[in-house]
């Protein structure tokens, strides 16, 4: 047994055992000198903070020393030479002093910025004076600086302690298979590591997942280390604004500060539940696209359909993003994803007053539903970040009914997990908002085999999942609809992006790409017709708490569709290096300099680009645009997504300041 604590793998991980105990100790001391920053942290809190804390450390530690890694478990004799050990050790010490030099600083930086170091402060670096600055911060804060050295000794010591390796086998053959073997499973461990999993739903973590593990923001900051805030920000977090307007100006074209009226018509404090649907193009709806569909053909969304007729239906939805992490932010939060999704932007961390957050302090309980693992994609990260209080997941659901329905790729199949979701809901104290996250209608494709005879095959692959999921939330709807809750609750259903799969046309074209499912139900009727008018992700927000009365300013990129006629019908997204602006009339492409290309909404093939004619529609449509991009890059700069306490409503209607042509 002696001999295996001295092998190169169990040498390997006592020093980055090492590692973890002194990350650890950068961690304390960060609570302990920011505690006032950070808030209390309670007992029940400790468990989540330090799961999350070894999440990301892994990251770093993976991050810094995948190098040292590899060729500590080569599987080359050479390994046993001095020199050999002395290049390890090298990397060793310098490597994560540095590593935990940039932590201990952090404790510092802190207080100044009160976000962890990333990488848009390494342009500090080239500054004249970094160097003179440094050396005085280091100087006031010369215990921080004896800490550091004293973990550095301490880095010196454990490498030297935990060996030097001896191999345990000493035939060459027996060598050489298990050091290729134990190196390959350090290689899929490391993977699994920087992914924050190994599930095929799970995408490299990035800083918003820190609010998986708390729902304060300034708290996540506890979580997070370095260098995982560097590099997975490099390339990211520079916000450049565009200026094209000055602030007087630009408040008069479009501002994202909402003012509601305060004799606005509304419904009252009524239940919300939003339903987000993997890959619910418009295309699979034969009412919305009966061109599409012989007569008598049903489409794919029969159930969904039928709910439209009887609903407020927007004929014209468009998806801000093509990701489903762009969804959320765009539904729940009312901001958009532009060339990087704002979930994975650091200036996501910023302070701000989403859906969910507004409605909780508001009196409603709040809740989230996903089939998925709990970290799968973020979502549950940012449903926290934005609120939610409650959060379902596949763990909740395989506790409750076993683990039966896990579709073998991404969770639960939707059906069972929906009806789980209603009797869920059946427990909320209300008013209760609720959010869910639908999975089945994505890659692979592919239903319960019960149902797999009986769901039209249809013309893509994704369409039988589809007419699965549409299936599954008629029964969920039948299941609510016995509960004491449904006559009072909004219901929302919106497509998270159009599907990879698609067959007509005019869906190839970047507008008809991000043409969406997008509809309200109420069970009472109050909220009923069909509005061409186009619509966005976006409007979301403002619609709902339009309709629940809400009527204190907030901030919000999308307008209230029935409440603020005064706002230009507008969506916009960013496709193929462009932002993509969609009005009623008109749909233009625009680089951020000039307008690439513009076309008329009735060719809806994009044959014909008139961005030559700059007629005044264009430079309406442009002009808007340009406002919309510089406050959404204004905004990320100062990671502020609240209303302007000290601001005013724009005096005129902002649409009357475009040059509007319909």
């Amino acid at each position: 047994m002696k001999k295996w604590l001295h092998t190169d793998l169990a040498v390997l991980v006592g020093r980055l055992a090492v590692l973890y105990v002194l990350l650890f100790v950068c961690r304390l001391v960060f609570w302990a000198v920011n505690a006032a920053a950070l808030g209390p942290v309670a007992w029940a809190e400790v468990p989540q903070l330090l799961r999350g804390a070894f999440a990301f450390d892994t990251v770093s530690l993976v991050y810094a020393n995948a190098v040292l890694i590899f060729f500590s478990l080569l599987p080359l004799r050479v390994r046993e030479r001095a020199w050999y050990q002395r290049c390890l050790f090298w990397y060793y010490v310098v490597v994560n002093a540095a590593v935990l030099a940039i932590n201990y600083s952090d404790i510092v930086y802190f207080r100044y910025t009160a976000k962890r170091f990333t990488a848009d402060e390494l342009f500090f670096f080239g500054n004249d004076n970094t160097a003179h600055v440094a050396l005085k911060f280091a100087a006031e804060n010369w215990w921080l600086v004896g800490l550091w050295a004293l973990s550095v000794a301490a880095l010196v010591a454990a490498f030297r302690w935990i060996g030097p390796p001896r191999p345990a086998i000493r035939s060459r053959r027996g060598y050489y298979a298990a050091g290729t073997a134990v190196l390959m499973g350090a290689v899929a461990l490391c993977v699994g590591g920087v992914r924050g999993g190994f599930g095929r739903s799970v995408r490299p973590i990035t800083l918003s997942n820190a609010t998986q593990y708390t729902p304060s923001v300034q708290k996540a900051n506890l979580i997070l280390s370095n260098p995982f805030c560097i590099i997975r920000t490099m390339g990211k977090t520079r916000v450049e604004v565009p200026r094209y307007f000055d602030a007087e100006e630009l408040a008069a074209i479009y501002t994202p500060y909402h003012f509601p009226a305060a004799d606005a018509p509304a419904l009252g404090r009524r239940n919300i539940v939003i339903l987000i649907l993997e890959s619910f193009s418009a295309e699979h709806s034969a009412l919305l696209n009966p061109d599409l569909y012989p007569a008598g053909d049903p489409g794919f969304t029969p159930f969904l359909d039928s709910l439209m007729r009887g609903g407020y239906t927007f004929t014209e939805a468009y998806s801000n993003g093509r990701k489903s992490i762009d969804a959320l932010p765009s539904v729940l939060a009312s901001i958009p994803s532009f060339a990087t999704p704002f979930m994975l932007l650091p200036q996501s961390l910023g302070t701000g007053r989403p859906l969910p957050a507004i409605l909780r302090d508001e009196g409603y309980t709040t809740a989230f539903f996903n089939g998925s693992p709990r970290g799968s994609m973020g979502f549950g990260a940012y449903a926290n970040q934005a609120g939610v209080t409650e959060i379902f997941s596949q763990e909740d659901y395989e506790r409750e009914r076993g683990t039966g329905d896990y579709d073998g790729y991404w969770g639960i199949w939707d059906e069972p997990f929906l009806s789980f979701m209603a009797g869920q809901l059946g427990r909320l104290p209300q008013p209760f908002f609720a959010a869910a996250f639908t999975l089945t209608s994505h890659h692979p494709f592919v239903v319960p085999d019960r149902y797999r005879d009986s769901l039209p095959a249809g013309r893509t692959r994704v369409h039988r999942g589809v007419a699965y999921t549409d299936m599954a939330i008629r029964r969920f709807m039948e299941q609510a609809a016995r509960q004491p809750w449904y006559d009072s609750t909004i219901f929302v259903f919106v497509a998270d992006h159009v599907s990879s799969e698609t067959f007509a046309p005019k869906t190839g074209t970047p507008t008809g790409n991000t043409h969406i499912i997008s509809f309200i139900y109420t069970p009472d009727g109050a909220v009923r017709g069909m509005d061409g008018r186009v619509s966005q992700q976006l409007d979301l927000m403002p619609t709902l708490l339009g309709l629940v009365g809400y009527r204190k300013p907030y901030f919000a990129f999308g307008r209230d569709v029935i409440g603020e006629p005064e706002r230009l019908p507008m969506a916009v997204n960013y496709m193929n290096q462009a932002y993509q602006a969609i009005t009623d009339s008109l749909v233009i492409f625009f680089d951020g300099q000039r307008v690439l290309g513009a076309y008329g909404r009735a060719d809806t093939l994009q044959r014909y680009n008139l961005a030559r004619l700059a007629t005044p529609c264009m430079r309406g449509t442009e002009r808007t645009l340009k406002a919309m991009v510089q406050q959404y890059y204004d905004h990320l700069s100062r990671r502020s997504y609240v209303a302007d306490p000290e601001a005013v409503p724009v005096q005129r209607p902002v649409a009357d300041t475009v040059e509007v042509c319909y």
